[in-house]
C-alpha cells in the first residue's frame, strides 16, 4: 500500500499506500477477486495441464515459509505467461460457478469466488511489488501489455450477467440466510462491487464501460511509468561541490556517488523525490541552486523543453472517469467514489477541507512573517519564494527552538531506530518480536526479512523491509502484502514496507530525519494492520477497508516516535552512543510542531485539487491543466505562491495512477481518528500491553469484517472529535 502521511511525502502510493498497486486497484476503485494481490491460495486443478509449466513458479503455491514468493526463481519471462494462465484459470472457475445447477448459496457462490484466481493472485502480488519497488524496462513492457487485459478480465467477471444473478439472489435473500456478521459484510461488499462495476447496465452501456476501463488502465500505467522516468530526467546536476554548501559530508558523498552511477564522474546529482518540496531545500545555502532544484520539481511532467508531459493523460483520465460515472448513474467521479467511503459524499469531504482553510492560511501567514524576518538577516527583502521557505523555516526553527536538523540526525541511525525504536514500540504494545532471517530470497540485496512472532512463540507472519532509495524504485513510502491472512485458505500474512530513505555513501551510517523516523513508524502501522488481521475471507483481510479509514491505524502509530520514553530508548548518537540530550529532545519535540501551517496548506491544496478534478462532469473538463490548477487554488483561497500544493496535477500519482482518485482527503479524515485514538490511549495508560491488545483486537484484527465506525466506537467508546487533530497539527494549544 502506497501510503502517504501528512507532513511527509509518499507514494502511495501506497497504497497507499494501499494500495499502491495502481492497475490492480482497478478502474472503478472496487476491489475485485482477481485484483486481491494480497491473497495466496492453493492452485486450482481447473487450469488445463498444458498451462501448468513446472518451471513457472507462479503455477504452484510457493514451498517457502508462509508461501513467500521465491524471488530467486522468478524471472521476467514468467510474468506474462502466468498472467495469461491466471486469466484463464479464474474465468474457468467463474464459469463453473455460473453453470452449476444448484441454486445459489453463500458457499457455492461467494465462497467459491473467494477461492478463485490463485495463479493471478500470486503473479499480481509479485509483479506489482516489483513494478513499484524494483522495476526495469522489461517490467514496464509487461505492465503496458497486461494493464488493459487486467481491466478486461475484471469486466469479464463483474459484468457477467449469470454470476450477478446468483449474487443478486443472495442479496435479496439476505434476511433469511442467517449469515454471520463477517458473511454479511462479504455479501454486501460483493453485491455493491457488481453494481458499481455496471452489472445493471444495458449491453450497450456495458460495452462503453469496458472500453473506458481498458483505456483508463492503459493511461494510469503510462502515467506511473512516466513519473519514474521523469525523476531521472529532472535530476539536478551540479558541477562545483561548493554549490552544495550546507549539505552534510554524507549527503554530498551520496550525490557524488549518484552522479558516478549515471556516468557523470566528478559531478554531483540531486535526485527529485515525489513531492513538490525537496528534502535538500532545507539545507542548501546556494539560493540559485535551491531555485533550480525547486523548479525542476514543480515543473516536472509539463513537457518543458520537449520532456515528458503528463498533461494530456491528466485531461483524458479526468474525462474518462467523469464519463464512466455518468454511465453508472452518478453526477461525477467523486460522487461515485465516495459513496462507499466514510465521508459518504464529496460535499462532506469538501466541507472538512474548506473548514480548515481559514485557520491554516492564518497560520501560514504568521509563519511567513517569521521567515521573512529571517531572510532579512541575509539581505533578502520581499515575501519568501517557494525555494526559500524550507531553508529559512529551518533557520527559524533553529533560532526559535535552538535546534538544527543536522544536529539531530546523528541520533537517528537507521538500525537503532528500527530495532530500539520501531520494533521496541510494537513489542511493548502488541507483545510481538521481529526476528531477522537471512534464508529467504528477496527482490534486491537491500531488502531484509523478519519473522513476526507472538508472545506465545507462535508465528504471526513475515515482514519485508525495503528502506533505501534507488533509481529502480518509485518515490514515496508504502505497505503492501505478498500474501494476505485468511482462515478460509489457511494463510498467514506476508507484508512489505517500502521507503525512499537516501542511501548513505559506502561505509557511511544511514542517518535519518525525524520525518523519515515517523514514516517508519507509520508504515509498520500499515504493516500490523495486515499482520494482525484475523478474518475468514480474503476480500475482507487486513487493509481491505475504506480509503478514508485505512490511514487511521498507520497515522496513529506515528506519534509514538516522539514519545520521550521511546525516544530515550532509540535516539542515541551513532558514534558515541550518547542518548539524545533531554534539552535537545524537548526542543526537537517543540520544533516538530513548527511549520505545521505550511505542512497543512500544501496538503489541503492538493486534496482540494483532487476533489475539484473529480467533481467535473464530462462537459466541464478543461483544456489547460495549469490554468485549472490556478483557478481551483484561487477559488478555495489557498493560492499562496510560497506554499504550492504538495503535488501538482502532472505528478499527482495518488490520484491519477494510484487508488486515491477523489480520495486524497482521506489522509486528513483518517488523521482525525488517529489523533483522537492516540489522545485516548495516552489518557488511559499510554504504551501498555493492555492498550495494545485492545487496539489490536478491536481495530487491527478486523479488516473489513466489521463496519469501520463501529470498530472505532468499540475501541474508543464514542465517535471521534477534531480537538486532538487541531492540537496535533499545532493549530490549537
Amino acid at each position: 500500500m502506497k501510503t502517504l502521511r501528512l507532513g511527509f511525502t509518499t507514494g502511495n502510493q501506497a497504497l497507499a499506500c494501499l494500495a499502491t498497486l495502481q492497475v490492480l486497484i482497478l478502474v472503478n476503485n472496487a476491489s475485485i477477486l482477481c485484483a486481491q494481490t494480497t491473497q495466496e491460495k492453493t492452485p486450482s486443478k481447473s487450469v488445463p495441464s498444458k498451462t501448468m509449466n513446472p518451471s513457472n513458479p507462479f503455477f504452484e503455491a510457493s514451498k517457502l515459509p508462509f508461501q513467500a514468493p521465491d524471488f530467486g526463481a522468478i524471472q521476467p519471462e514468467h510474468f506474462e505467461a502466468a498472467f495469461l494462465a491466471g486469466f484463464r484459470q479464474q474465468l474457468e472457475q467463474i464459469r463453473a460457478i455460473t453453470e452449476q445447477k444448484d441454486p445459489p448459496s453463500f458457499e457455492n457462490t461467494l465462497v467459491a469466488m473467494e477461492k478463485s484466481g490463485e495463479i493471478l493472485t500470486r503473479v499480481s502480488a509479485v509483479f506489482f511489488n516489483l513494478s513499484g519497488a524494483h522495476t526495469n524496462e522489461s517490467i514496464h513492457e509487461i505492465e503496458r501489455a497486461v494493464a488493459p487485459k487486467l481491466a478486461r478480465h475484471s469486466d469479464d467477471i463483474y459484468l457477467n450477467k449469470q454470476l450477478f444473478e446468483r449474487v443478486e439472489k443472495l442479496w435479496d435473500q439476505r434476511q433469511e440466510l442467517k449469515l454471520s456478521e463477517e458473511q454479511q459484510r462479504l455479501l454486501k461488499k460483493t453485491y455493491e462491487d457488481f453494481v458499481r462495476a455496471g452489472a445493471r447496465l444495458t449491453d450497450a452501456q456495458q460495452s462503453q464501460v469496458r472500453s473506458i476501463n481498458e483505456r483508463i488502465s492503459t493511461l494510469t500505467t503510462q502515467f506511473q511509468n512516466n513519473l519514474l522516468a521523469v525523476t531521472k530526467e529532472r535530476a539536478v546536476q551540479v558541477e562545483d561541490v561548493r554549490e552544495l554548501d550546507g549539505m552534510s559530508e554524507g549527503e554530498i558523498a551520496a550525490a557524488k556517488q549518484a552522479a558516478t552511477a549515471r556516468g557523470q564522474d566528478g559531478k554531483y546529482l540531486l535526485a527529485i523525490t515525489n513531492t513538490t518540496r525537496q528534502p535538500t531545500l532545507t539545507s542548501l545555502k546556494n539560493r540559485p541552486l535551491r531555485q533550480r532544484l525547486w523548479l525542476a520539481s514543480a515543473n516536472r511532467s509539463l513537457g518543458e523543453n520537449g520532456g515528458i508531459d503528463n498533461q494530456p493523460i491528466v485531461l483524458e483520465l479526468a474525462k474518462l472517469r467523469a464519463q464512466r460515472a455518468g454511465l453508472l448513474g452518478y453526477r461525477d467521479h467523486a460522487s461515485f467514489t465516495l459513496e462507499n467511503q466514510m465521508a459518504g459524499n464529496p460535499k462532506a469531504a469538501m466541507k472538512m477541507l474548506e473548514d480548515l482553510v481559514p485557520g491554516v492560511v492564518d497560520k501560514v501567514k504568521a509563519e511567513a512573517g517569521l521567515i521573512s524576518e529571517a531572510m532579512k538577516e541575509d539581505g533578502l527583502t520581499g515575501p519568501p519564494e517557494p525555494w526559500d521557505w524550507e531553508y529559512y523555516a529551518e533557520k527559524v526553527r533553529a533560532k526559535k527552538y535552538q535546534v538544527d536538523e543536522s544536529a539531530i540526525k546523528p541520533y537517528f541511525e537507521l538500525e537503532n531506530v528500527l530495532q530500539n525504536g520501531v520494533f521496541y514500540t510494537y513489542k511493548k504494545l502488541y507483545s510481538v518480536e521481529f526476528k531477522e532471517r537471512k534464508d529467504l530470497p528477496v527482490w534486491h540485496p537491500g531488502v531484509r526479512v523478519f519473522d513476526v512472532v507472538g508472545q506465545d512463540g507462535k508465528p504471526i507472519g513475515l515482514f519485508y523491509a525495503d528502506y533505501f532509495q534507488r533509481d529502480s524504485k518509485r518515490g514515496g513510502a508504502w505497505m503492501d502484502s505478498l500474501v494476505s491472512q485468511t482462515r478460509l485458505l489457511h494463510q498467514l500474512p506476508v507484508v512489505i514496507n517500502v521507503m525512499n530513505i537516501p542511501a548513505p555513501a559506502e561505509g557511511q551510517p544511514a542517518l535519518m530525519s525525524l520525518d523519515h523516523v515517523q514514516t517508519m513508524f507509520h508504515e509498520l502501522g500499515h504493516g500490523v494492520h495486515g499482520l494482525f488481521s484475523s478474518v475468514e475471507y480474503p476480500s475482507l483481510s487486513g487493509t481491505s477497508v475504506p480509503r478514508d479509514y485505512v490511514e487511521f491505524p498507520s497515522t496513529f502509530h506515528e506519534d509514538w516516535a516522539i514519545e520521550p520514553d521511546i525516544l530515550a530508548n532509540y535516539a542515541r548518537h551513532y558514534q558515541t552512543g550518547e542518548v539524545l540530550p533531554k534539552g535537545l529532545l524537548d526542543k526537537a519535540i517543540a520544533a516538530n510542531k513548527f511549520n505545521k501551517g505550511f505542512d497543512s496548506l500544501e496538503y489541503l491544496s492538493a486534496a482540494l485539487l483532487d476533489l475539484a478534478w473529480h467533481s467535473l462532469t464530462p462537459d466541464q473538463i478543461p483544456t489547460d491543466v495549469v490554468a485549472f490548477e490556478k483557478q481551483t487554488l484561487a477559488k478555495y483561497g489557498v493560492d499562496l505562491a510560497a506554499v504550492p500544493p504538495r503535488y501538482r496535477s502532472s505528478y499527482f500519482a495518488h490520484v491519477w495512477s494510484g487508488g486515491y482518485s477523489a480520495g486524497y482527503y482521506a489522509y486528513l479524515w483518517s488523521e482525525v481518528l488517529a489523533a483522537d485514538a492516540y489522545a485516548f490511549m495516552k489518557a488511559t495508560g499510554g504504551l501498555t500491553a493492555a492498550n495494545g491488545a485492545s487496539f489490536r483486537e478491536k481495530i487491527l484484527s478486523k479488516g473489513g469484517s466489521r463496519e469501520v465506525m463501529q470498530q472505532y466506537v468499540d475501541f474508543r467508546g464514542k465517535e471521534p472529535s477534531v480537538e486532538a487533530l487541531l492540537i496535533r497539527r499545532g493549530l490549537r494549544n
